[in-house]
């Protein structure tokens, strides 16, 4: 890709996030949309391009009234959205659409409207870990997290400390589902759920959306609002199983996601003012710190629990608390990559001074997947 070729000129959430028993899936997804459209002075007629994930995109835009010239629906877990957003940054750039709409709708909690079949179906897990009893996330995460733990050292404090910094973060924020100060006791004496997963170490289970508008970036300025460039991009896919991971104490995806994605924007890790990592389980940003190259093996359970990702610390990471703490309807990443926007256009609650460029980078699956976006507010 060419870096800033492509621009953001609208991005919203659902009108209302958390427990939303009285909207199906689908009503979740359209809701996000009318608000992207309002935000960027659009209707549905000048949407030429669709993308979704965990839902028909031809459903969607059926029900928009949208007749698209260019549409994907990439499923690969919560990171599909990052993943939308390179392959729309490919089709702008090639002119198979002008204007593209990447929607999330997820009835999470409420299962409003769900989808009955499996999105992500895939033999390993019916081979390999479904007799077993590793069957949903928390029991799947604990593998690789504890293999970490024996091999680097990185202990159930340091996780907890992952918790108690987002939370931090999440108080800024009027629409975080968890607002509260918590400390590392808190977080210890929650409810075990699968060792070393405490309640306060796991995603929330809620009902929202968001939705992004997208374009080339010689037509931003005809749009009423910030543009936010994407300077750089990547994608990868790993395993469908954990049983399968090459190094469970590392992500294949993770690093060559990340690589791809820096490499496109031509930037350093020094050049990155704020950070996003996917975080349904409180190991992730450890997992993403180092593997996107941060910091080191081993160093980034202590490298947060000395304050370094906290407001006011050096990397400021998860601005809007994360999947802990903000919001986690199943696939997250579209709530990253709206706190990046938020951070781009200097408007989000916990802004950033003088932020510039801002990494989004996503998890699908069990480490299957990875999403890594790289934006910027600077032409």
């Amino acid at each position: 890709m060419t870096p800033n070729s492509v621009a953001i000129v609208g991005a919203a959430e659902t009108t209302n996030l958390g427990k939303l028993p009285d909207m199906g899936q689908v009503m979740l997804h359209a809701d996000a949309a009318l608000n992207a459209m309002k935000d960027a002075g659009l209707t549905a007629k000048d949407i030429d391009g669709v993308a979704t994930a965990g839902h028909n995109p031809a459903e969607l835009a059926h029900y928009l009234g949208i007749t698209p010239t260019w549409a994907d629906g990439t499923s690969v877990g919560g990171c599909s959205y990052m993943i939308h957003i390179r392959h729309a940054v490919a089709a702008l750039e090639s002119g198979l659409c002008n204007t593209v709409l990447i929607t999330h709708g997820e009835s999470g909690r409420s299962r409003a409207g769900a989808l009955a079949s499996p999105v992500f179906a895939n033999h390993y897990d019916q081979q390999f870990e479904l007799p077993y009893g590793v069957s949903i996330a928390p029991t799947r995460f604990t593998l690789p997290v504890m293999r970490m733990m024996k091999d680097t050292g990185l202990t159930v404090e340091q996780l907890a400390m992952v918790a108690v910094v987002q939370r931090e973060w999440a108080a800024f924020h009027p629409r975080a589902s968890y607002r509260d100060p918590i400390t590392v006791d808190d977080v210890m004496n929650s409810k075990m759920i699968a060792y070393p997963f405490r309640k306060l170490m796991c995603c929330l289970v809620t009902d929202g959306g968001g939705a992004l508008i997208l374009t080339r970036a010689d037509r931003a300025m005809d749009f009423p609002t910030k543009p936010v460039y994407v300077r750089g991009v990547g994608e990868s896919l790993e395993s469908p199983a954990i049983s399968q991971m090459a190094d469970m104490t590392s992500s294949r995806a993770f690093r060559t996601s990340g690589k791809l994605a820096f490499d496109s924007a031509g930037i350093s890790h020094a050049d990155v003012d704020h950070l996003m990592i996917y975080d349904a389980f409180a190991h992730l940003p450890i997992y993403g710190l180092e593997d996107l190259g941060f910091v080191g093996r081993g160093e980034a359970g202590p490298f947060i629990a000395e304050g370094n990702t906290r407001p006011g610390g050096k990397l400021p990471l998860n601005t809007n608390g994360g999947g802990l703490s903000y919001m986690h309807s199943g696939m997250y990443g579209m709530y990253a990559l709206q706190e990046s926007v938020r951070q781009m256009r200097g408007i989000s609650p916990a802004q950033v001074d003088g932020a510039e460029i801002s990494v989004c980078h996503g998890v699908g699956g069990m480490f299957t997947a990875s999403g890594t976006v790289v934006m910027t507010n600077v032409a």
